[in-house]
């Protein structure tokens, strides 16, 4: 018999859910994230996390049946807008400081959309699960930052560099270990920044 055949019916994995604290969840959910970042999605299995988590594998079976069905449930745990509530008075100040605070982050997101590259083009819910997770919340803080900006008057709400500027973002966090074999850091956001997006939007 399966692990999966012997779960029982839906409303006992419910159940048996329900047990799990918060706390014990959350740490099953970062065990997986970090094996998904070390080893690649395909190398992490369900008996590894149990053994890195000290339970039985038949308790993660219950909890989420799959590995992709328990990697989604990871990625969505951690869905959150990290720049929500930048305010610096300024446009060019707030992206600044979403420079930095993307910087403090970037590295781990990046290995995990790198780790998860592949997996992502078979598993639909996976792929839905890591643009929650990761993308969405990010590009609507910026967004935000810049409709302030244009309702301060700092810029024109045509400006035609506001679309790109989301792209430019995260673009240049992916870009970077490929081209120069580094993560980008606070400090090379920040110049980037500097060096490249306040010009396009006219600002100094």
């Amino acid at each position: 018999m399966t692990s999966q055949a012997a779960d029982g019916p839906e409303s006992v994995a419910a159940t048996n859910r329900s047990k799990l604290t918060p706390e014990r969840e959350q740490e099953f959910f970062d065990a997986v994230l970090d094996q998904v970042r070390e080893c690649g999605y395909e190398a992490v299995t369900m008996e590894g996390i149990a053994a890195s988590t000290r339970c039985s594998k038949s308790t993660l079976y219950r909890q989420w049946k799959t590995k992709p069905q328990f990697v989604v449930a990871a990625l969505r745990s951690r869905r959150q807008a990290r720049l929500t509530g930048i305010d610096t008075g300024s446009l060019a100040g707030d992206l600044r400081e979403a420079a930095r605070a993307t910087g403090r982050w970037s590295t781990n997101d990046t290995k995990l959309l790198q780790a998860l590259g592949h997996a992502v083009n078979g598993h639909e819910d996976l792929a839905l699960a890591l643009r929650e997770a990761i993308v969405h919340p990010e590009i609507e803080a910026l967004r935000d930052i810049l409709r302030r900006g244009v309702e301060r008057g700092e810029i024109a709400a045509d400006h035609p560099a506001l679309e790109y500027v989301p792209a430019q973002m995260f673009g240049v966090i992916r870009a970077r270990p490929v081209v120069d074999g580094e993560y980008a850091d606070q400090e090379y956001l920040v110049r980037f920044v500097e060096a490249a997006v306040l010009p396009a939007l006219g600002l100094t």
